[in-house]
């Protein structure tokens, strides 16, 4: 059934209400199952950022029992509106999509559906400017995750120059940035941060050629913002013998089975755990609890964003400098440690 109220729930939410029982709006039946449509602007096998998302959709299959349908809509972003229009049209109880690329066609089409419900992660609306209860936005401060790989980073670099690669200067991949960058000064402050900007989240030969770029520059250790062109960065690092940060996701365990070699110069990952956010948003609407008409800002003390902390990490990075993370990670979730951030 979709989620929106039939005539049999609401007559059992008057009955519930007429004895006194408590009943969140929306809670679906036992026998209900949640339809939940994820529209990717891109495809699967970047390896990060929207795999992490499929893994989520995943993962409420098998743990709350949903109904799940993934629309990869390409790198054609002329398919982008047109795939979301579809997706509201096939009577999804749940449209989910990311990005700032994706949050204007959401907003345009949102009030249009009044009965779906919309999940945008990894941005959120104005919601002063429209009708949008029917919008969850999910944001990330990622901030507090990359401010502990940029002190890792600028603790094993033996050149005093770190890279970074943005595949835009958009407010979601500075918020990894200015993050990395002040953990990385808090480390060693004269450290140099040297930053690039590909444009581009699909081209990984762009990002291999912009990490050569620095590494020609004495850079050692580089940390690509930027999708699938990130993973032609995290090649070059792996080709020069050099060191790599991961993002999104645990790219060091992605790797293992298939290119174990650049599984081995992946320091951390900066993990935005997209996929357990999905979850644990897609639990909150089947309960009736979920706060459409909003946005939640999730961070380090939500468990929503962190570092990869595996074998490789253990190799990578002094036992001793594991040991001052860990003291500047609990610093952080205390507050006793300010992270910058550009998130509102």
């Amino acid at each position: 059934m979709p989620i929106n109220m039939t005539r049999r729930h609401a007559a059992q939410l008057l009955l519930a209400s007429t004895l006194g029982v408590a009943v969140a709006p929306y809670a679906l039946l036992a026998q209900d199952k949640l339809k939940v449509a994820l529209v990717l602007h891109g495809t699967l096998g970047d390896k990060s950022f929207l795999d992490s998302a499929a893994a989520g959709m995943a993962r409420a299959e098998e743990e709350l029992g949903i109904e799940a349908t993934i629309i990869e809509a390409s790198n054609d972003r002329s398919r982008w509106q047109p795939a979301l229009a579809d997706a509201c049209d096939q009577g999804f109880d749940v449209i989910i999509c990311g990005t700032w690329e994706m949050s204007g066609f959401m907003q345009e089409l949102a009030p249009e559906y009044p009965d779906t419900k919309f999940i945008l992660f990894d941005d959120a609306p104005d919601f002063s400017a429209g009708d949008f209860s029917n919008i969850l936005g999910l944001t990330y401060q990622t901030s507090t995750a990359a401010y502990l790989a940029g002190y890792a980073a600028a603790k094993v670099s033996k050149t005093g120059k770190i890279g970074e690669i943005l595949g835009v200067e958009g407010t979601t991949i500075l918020e990894f940035a200015v993050g990395f960058e002040q953990g990385a000064k808090a480390a060693n402050p004269d450290i140099e941060v040297v930053r690039a900007v590909a444009g581009t989240f699909t081209d990984p030969a762009k990002g291999k050629e912009l990490a050569l770029a620095q590494f020609a520059q004495g850079v050692d250790v580089v940390f690509p913002i930027a999708g699938g062109t990130g993973i032609g960065a995290l090649q070059a690092a792996r080709d020069e013998g050099l060191l790599g940060v991961g993002v999104d996701s645990d790219q060091a365990a992605i790797f293992a089975d298939t290119d174990p070699a650049q599984s081995e110069v992946i320091l951390t990952s900066v993990e935005k755990k997209v996929g357990d956010s999905l979850v644990s948003v897609l639990e909150q609407t089947i309960a009736g609890t979920a706060p459409y008409g909003s946005a939640l800002l999730l961070g380090l003390s939500d468990g929503a964003v962190g570092i990869s902390k595996n074998s490789y990490y253990e190799a990578l990075v002094p036992e001793d400098v594991r040991a001052e993370i860990e003291a500047v990670e609990a610093q952080i979730i205390a507050g006793e440690i300010d992270v910058e951030t550009v998130m509102q």
